[in-house]
């Protein structure tokens, strides 16, 4: 069977559908936010990570391919049940990757860039990490070559997966279907893994399948009294593409420096996590939040 990249074939579609929003929007047929130096950012994010994905393509093939030598069973790409397998075992991989991702640091600090946008749109989905292949977390797909398939078809349930993800990116679909709503991850699901609200920080981390976090308690469904806010908990303010890029690893540096005997909170610990807690992890927000809801609003007499 021969290999090829469904994100390179995609690539054009991509650029189109963003133009085709862009238009869209101004012509008032669609709901989209966009900005001209948020998209620009965006799509540097996206070119700079195809980039570092090439740089580093060669090295994490390499590894599949010594893994695989090592393999337990001969899985033929040619099997639909094998596609079958893959497609599950794949996002499901995924899954924990990208709750990993939000949960401890030194991880956040490559996948933080993705998030930083206070927009919601197609050219979010580009906004993509130039670290990731340093971080190692392409390492979480080496067991499925140890288990016995074969690295080409690892990389190409991988490409399908981004390439579903990107249609994600969008507030002009609302809601589809209830049966699709319950099974696949839907723009509605990935707004609120985007959103800054404590009510939705941490939850949807599903790459195709949302039936990941509703296994693991991890789903939040979108609501419509509480509207999506973009971005991080503390935003950056910036159009700096190498700030975006960078800056959570060079905030990780800085601590280690100030206060070494905590570098491995610093590094492992979740993302705001601090040795005296003055900083507040997405945990924190969420019990905050939490405590205000359940607290009473004071009567009027008791106001006076």
């Amino acid at each position: 069977m021969k290999t090829f990249d469904p994100v390179t074939l995609a690539t054009p579609f991509f650029i189109l559908t963003i133009i085709l929003e862009i238009v869209l929007t101004r012509l008032g047929k669609l709901r989209a936010n966009y900005e001209a130096k948020d998209t620009a950012v965006s799509l540097g994010m996206g070119l700079g990570s195809t980039v570092a994905g090439v740089l580093i393509g060669g090295a994490t093939a390499a590894a599949s391919l010594w893994v695989y030598q090592y393999r337990l069973f001969d899985i033929p790409m040619t099997a639909v049940w094998a596609w079958v397998a893959i497609f599950l075992l794949e996002d499901m991989t995924y899954y924990w990757f990208h709750r990993l991702a939000h949960e401890r640091r030194f991880w956040w600090a490559s996948h933080v860039n993705h998030h930083s946008s206070q927009h919601y749109n197609l050219s979010t989905a580009l906004r993509q990490t130039w670290t990731g292949g340093v971080a190692g977390t392409w390492l979480l797909w080496l067991p499925l070559a140890f288990i016995g398939f074969p690295p080409a078809m690892i990389a190409i349930q991988k490409g399908i997966s981004l390439v579903y993800q990107y249609w994600i990116h969008t507030e002009a679909i609302r809601r589809l279907p209830a049966w699709f709503e319950a099974v696949f991850n839907t723009p509605s699901h990935h707004r609120v893994h985007h959103a800054r609200n404590p009510r939705y920080l941490d939850r949807n981390y599903a790459g195709i399948l949302i039936v990941w976090d509703r296994l693991f308690g991890t789903f939040q469904p979108e609501l419509d009294e509480e509207p999506c806010r973009y971005g991080l908990v503390k935003n950056l303010g910036t159009f700096n593409i190498v700030r975006v890029a960078f800056h959570e690893w060079i905030g990780i540096a800085q601590d280690i420096v100030r206060q070494p005997r905590h570098a491995l909170g610093w590094l492992f610990g979740p993302p705001g996590w601090s040795p005296d807690g003055s900083r507040e992890t997405s945990a924190q927000l969420k019990a905050e939040w939490e405590a205000r809801r359940a607290t009473p609003a004071p009567k009027l007499d008791e106001a006076a």
